[in-house]
């Protein structure tokens, strides 16, 4: 084979790679930019604590509806979230009080960095989503979290898998795919991670 034969096969090779590969991170990104999640912080990992903490839990989900019932796409929610923070802060603080504890809460709409998790028949990548973000007191406890929108969040004493379905309402084939099997696609996450983090310190150098 000639050499300018090798480099024109490497050069296809390496433009089929590099297709691939970013089609699988615009999917990812797709699924961050398509999430509202919450997330819940204790105050600490004492026993009592990460029960206040699902208390806390178990109020917003109760409330939810009352919230959030008239929202019909993601970005309805982001705004009713943003505009309703205050009001979501102070149900927060009750349940608190309630429950015989002095802690402060704060109640924000973030952008944040999320480890992968398995949620209930799915797998959320790891990523930058944005949140609902409920802190407890000096927040150094375990959290706790959901996806609020897709509407997959649900009070612990339902059927995680039955409403699990309801994603494929909002997700995509190739989104699904991803989250459904994760282990498939386990070169491509460490190839994306390992790309972000070059992307990273290039741009603390320059």
């Amino acid at each position: 084979m000639k050499k300018t034969d090798v480099i024109l096969l490497m050069g296809l090779l390496g433009s089929i790679v590099f297709t691939n590969f970013a089609d699988f991170e615009n999917t990812l990104g797709s699924i961050e930019q398509d999430v509202l999640r919450m997330h819940i912080l204790a105050n600490s990992d004492s026993e009592e604590d990460q029960a206040l903490k699902l208390c806390v839990r178990d109020k917003l989900l109760e409330k939810s509806d009352e919230f959030f019932g008239e929202c019909k796409t993601l970005e309805d929610m982001k705004l009713c979230a943003e505009q309703k923070r205050e009001e979501i802060n102070d149900i927060v603080l009750d349940t608190i009080h309630e429950k015989g504890y002095d802690y402060t809460a704060c109640t924000q709409v973030v952008n944040m960095e999320f480890d992968a998790r398995e949620y209930g028949g799915i797998t959320m990548p790891a990523g930058s989503y944005d949140a609902l973000r409920v802190t407890i007191g000096e927040a150094q406890g375990h959290n706790w979290w959901c996806v609020m929108y897709p509407p997959l969040c649900i009070p612990a004493a339902e059927n995680v898998d039955s409403d699990m379905k309801k994603a494929d309402e909002y997700f995509d084939e190739k989104q699904l795919d991803v989250m459904k099997n994760p282990d498939e696609y386990e070169v491509k996450f460490k190839c994306v991670e390992w790309y972000h983090s070059i992307k990273k310190k290039l741009s603390e150098w320059f």
